[in-house]
């Protein structure tokens, strides 16, 4: 398995083919080229199968007119090789790369139809300046293009890769979004229904798709006709029989010998499914009866990959197990226990490495199993297609019962009878949700007005009453895309080669040509398959008619990462997206912690997904290098109270000239359950305590006049006046008028449903609106900060959940903390009977102070003198709002400054 990118338009560029290589390095850690002729240029990445030692690429022929730029496998390469030599062509290598090469210059483009595999190629003519890009019949293996504007100005480009971001690294396509994408894919969970991707501008190819550039122009056609040959094969409904399904067996067993000829060792991703287990058990067989040059990529054992989740709903362990046992003696089993910790740390890389947003968190499974699978094998079969070829979801039943009622009521009626059990699992959790009476919340509630309004036009169906018809299009355009963009990406991401044995254009077609029967009948799905290993498979699961496959347990995940999500939802990057209303999916958010909506943890997902992606690959990423390195320094090197805060000083002199030093003090984080006062005298006995071995400058520092500022933050959460978001109950006055309030950045203020249903409460509505009426006056008068003037109940201290803060402040939202003054009176005397001299003769009192980096607010203090004082003394807020927690400061006046 390789990479491939290039471009057709320019003239040599090297600089350029390297920046695209290197951005899928792990494509092909084994290798790589560049080759450039004419308004061609070719990059190849090489992960080592076939032929380790030669094969190198980019390949030419021997007469040096076609140079081959390929990623994948073609399985009938030593058949093809064979009829080429009788036709007189000579080979300088056993790769199958070569055999492609080959047979394009004896066939042109009619040779890709001739090749049973997987591949994305490109191949230049240099006697006809003719660039040929093709994709496999399935499009197991990807191809992306983009037509971007020549840097010259004149004419346009030709960029391709096997993964978009070469294309991003190009320099010459402008990253954009495509709007229409991403409303299919919020609305309709659509993301791979066709040739669009998500970047405006960029489109992969169909599967079995080429596509031609040259002089005249780029041109794009299919090369096979699959589909339509499928079709035609519905048509025909031979006889389903025992010998049907013995056939049909055969020819999934050389499907699976094919795909083990490799070089490298081979394993199998286990998922204790129907499919991915026939697959393990046709190659433990093939251990058995000794066929050593078939599962000579196997070795003596076979390597088997699962990912389990004990505890779990989705666990499927117990399956796996059951067919470990049958292949004793000839399977080392790793099993991979991915939890929800990890998720959250991988997040980001998961969401780098899939390129696109996908509609579940489930591919993640299949990413950690990859991870592992990679220390042991380089080769992996796994089970892919069987259910797109053979009906494995429950929608299709449905589908299979329409087209029977149209034939016949009794039919229907008689397979309806036989399917209720299946039926049921799919409609207990609808029946459910309707009997807990749980509020629903359209999908278009959650998104901007604007966003739906322009993309009302949008539509999306799918056959409902044609069985084979639905198959062809769900493996070509509904879902087996998205599922091998997963298992492409996951693989390669770990320099893994992934192998789908289901999906061999003879054996499906052998499949579309029998009755339909042999996909359903009774009740069963993919009865063929069943038929085929009754005697290979456990009963448990060659019976089995519950489905799961590689997936995660998203609903419990959700609930334990709610907090952090909270934080991405909260997030002023998401807040300002055109294509979500934050305000809508927090309320749906809280309502789903609670229980009270039938929102899905997929809807949840896709938003999630998509903001991440935004950041990722949308954003602009300009950071000062400086910072990072002071944050870095920062992350692994915990302050002492005598260093400042990153990128903060201890030193400031304020607006009334006074020089003053300001020491940051880090604590633990408080609960509601501590005792503020103790925790405070613990952390002002260890600051004074260390200053002797701090040095003489602080020391020197410390001699004039001192205050304390404690953040109102940890008074409040003492006060137990702090409140997880998903506690408050917001009322419909609380979300209406919060809809009217500026958002601050970052959340602060009252521009969330929570913070303004906190101010209800603390206020009362009458005033909340007598207040509003006066600030809406104040606004066209000039008048600033009339609302907070008129509310009063110091509710401008009311604070929303930041998504910079430490957890808990990060999802909660918290009231100013209960006569401050009194709160300042009591420490400031509890701190006099602490320290020693000289500091507590000079100690001048506590102060309560509301600081970001937005502005400051004493909210309560014992000392002496105007506040305005003390506020421009934090004017570069230098405790910090995040990962510093550091809530409170010791603040000293420089000597000579009283």
């Amino acid at each position: 398995m390789c990479g491939i990118a290039g471009y057709h338009g320019l003239t040599a560029d090297t600089a350029l083919l390297q920046r695209m290589n290197d951005c899928q390095q792990h494509r092909g850690p084994d290798g790589d080229g560049i080759v450039t002729d004419g308004p061609c240029g070719l990059a190849h990445r090489r992960l080592s199968i076939i032929d380790v030692a030669h094969g190198q690429q980019p390949m030419d022929t021997a007469d040096g007119r076609y140079t081959i730029a390929y990623n994948g496998e073609v399985y009938n390469y030593l058949d093809l090789r064979a009829e080429l030599e009788a036709l007189g062509r000579t080979f300088a290598t056993d790769s199958d790369t070569e055999v492609v090469l080959q047979a394009f210059a004896q066939w042109g483009p009619e040779a890709f139809d001739r090749f049973n595999g997987m591949f994305g190629l490109a191949i230049w003519d240099r006697h006809e300046q003719r660039l040929t890009l093709a994709r496999d019949h399935f499009g197991i293996k990807p191809v992306y293009v983009a037509r971007v504007r020549h840097p010259r100005g004149d004419g346009e480009v030709l960029l391709f890769s096997s993964e978009i971001k070469p294309i991003l690294a190009s320099g010459l396509y402008e990253k954009k979004v495509n709007d229409r994408s991403v409303y299919r894919y919020l609305r309709f969970r659509a993301h791979e229904d066709g040739t669009e991707t998500f970047f405006d501008g960029i489109e992969r190819l169909a599967p079995g798709e080429l596509l031609e550039a040259d002089a005249a122009g780029i041109r794009r056609r299919m090369f096979t006709r699959l589909k339509e040959e499928l079709l035609e094969l519905a048509t025909e409904q031979r006889p389903y029989d025992e010998a049907a399904a013995a056939e049909y067996e055969r020819r999934l067993v050389e499907s699976v010998r094919l795909r083990l000829q490799s070089e490298v060792p081979v394993g199998t991703s286990l998922s204790g499914g129907l499919d991915s287990s026939a697959v393990a058990v046709i190659i433990n067989r093939l251990l058995n009866e000794g066929d050593e040059l078939s599962t000579r990529s196997v070795g003596t054992r076979q390597n088997t990959f699962s990912a389990v989740f004990p505890g779990s709903i989705n666990d499927e362990e117990r399956y796996v197990d059951d067919v470990l046992d049958i292949c004793t003696g000839h399977v080392d089993a790793h099993k991979i226990l991915p939890t929800a910790d990890e998720f959250k740390a991988d997040l980001l890389d998961f969401v780098r490495t899939q390129e696109e947003p996908l509609i579940s968190s489930g591919p993640y499974a299949q990413f950690q199993v990859m991870r592992e699978a990679t220390k042991h094998v380089t080769v992996l079969l796994d089970g892919q297609g069987a259910d797109e070829m053979m009906a494995g979801y429950i929608p299709y039943y449905f589908v299979y019962l329409r087209q029977l009622r149209a034939q016949g009521a009794t039919a229907a009626a008689s397979e309806l009878a036989k399917s209720l059990d299946v039926l049921y699992r799919l409609g207990r959790f609808k029946l459910k949700a309707k009997l807990t009476l749980k509020k629903t919340v359209p999908t278009t509630q959650l998104l901007a007005k604007d966003f739906v309004a322009a993309h009302s036009g949008e539509r999306y169906s799918s056959e409902g009453a044609n069985l084979k018809k639905r198959l062809v299009e769900d493996l070509f355009h509904n879902s087996l895309p998205s599922l091998l963009r997963y298992e492409d990406k996951n693989t390669m991401r770990f320099s893994l080669e992934g192998r789908v044995p289901f999906l061999d254009k003879e054996v499906l077609k052998y499949v579309f040509s029998l009755s339909d029967e042999a996909i359903i009948k009774d009740g069963w799905n993919k009865r063929v398959l069943r038929d085929a290993t009754r005697d290979l498979l456990p009963e448990s699961i060659n019976r089995r008619r519950n489905k799961i496959g590689f997936t995660t347990p998203q609903v419990e995940w959700f609930m334990r990462l709610k907090n952090h999500f909270y934080s991405i939802f909260l997030s002023e990057s998401f807040a300002n997206r055109p294509y979500v209303d934050q305000a809508e999916v927090i309320a749906a958010f809280e309502g789903w912690v609670k229980g009270a909506n039938d929102v899905d943890t997929m809807t949840f997902w896709r938003l999630i997904n998509l903001e991440l992606w935004l950041r990722e690959f949308i954003d602009d990423h300009d950071h000062d290098a400086d910072a990072d390195a002071a944050a870095a320094e920062q992350a692994v090197h915990v302050k002492t109270d005598y260093e400042p805060n990153a990128g903060r000083s201890l030193d400031l002199v304020t607006s009334l000239g006074e020089d003053v030093r300001r020491y940051p003090v880090r604590t633990e984080l408080f609960s509601r359950d501590d005792d503020l006062d103790a925790r405070v005298l613990e952390h002002v006995d260890r600051f004074f305590a260390g200053l002797p071995s701090a040095g003489p400058e602080h020391e020197a520092a410390t001699r004039g006049p001192w205050w304390f500022f404690l953040s109102e933050k940890v008074v409040a959460i003492t006060q137990g006046r702090s409140y997880f978001v998903w506690d408050i109950k917001v009322g419909r006055p609380a979300r209406v008028l919060s809809r009217y309030v500026t958002r601050t950045p970052a959340g602060i203020g009252l521009g969330s449903p929570f913070t303004m249903q906190l101010a209800i409460q603390e206020a009362g509505l009458p005033r909340v609106l007598y207040a509003a009426a006066g600030g809406a006056v104040g606004k066209v008068t000039g008048r600033k900060g009339l609302f907070y003037e008129l509310v009063g109940n110091d509710i401008s201290a009311i604070d929303g959940p930041t998504e910079y803060s430490a957890y808990p402040s990060n999802v909660s939202a918290k009231l100013a903390p209960k006569d401050p003054d009194a709160v300042a009176a009591r420490l400031s005397a509890a701190i006099r009977e602490r320290v020693p001299e000289p500091w507590r003769s000079t100690f001048g009192g506590t102060v309560i102070m509301d600081a970001n980096d937005i502005g400051r607010n004493v909210l309560g203090s014992d000392a002496p003198g105007d506040r305005t004082r003390f506020e421009e003394m934090f004017a570069d807020n230098p405790l910090g709002q995040g990962s510093q927690q550091t809530p409170m400061a010791m603040v000293f006046l420089r000597p000579g400054q009283a």
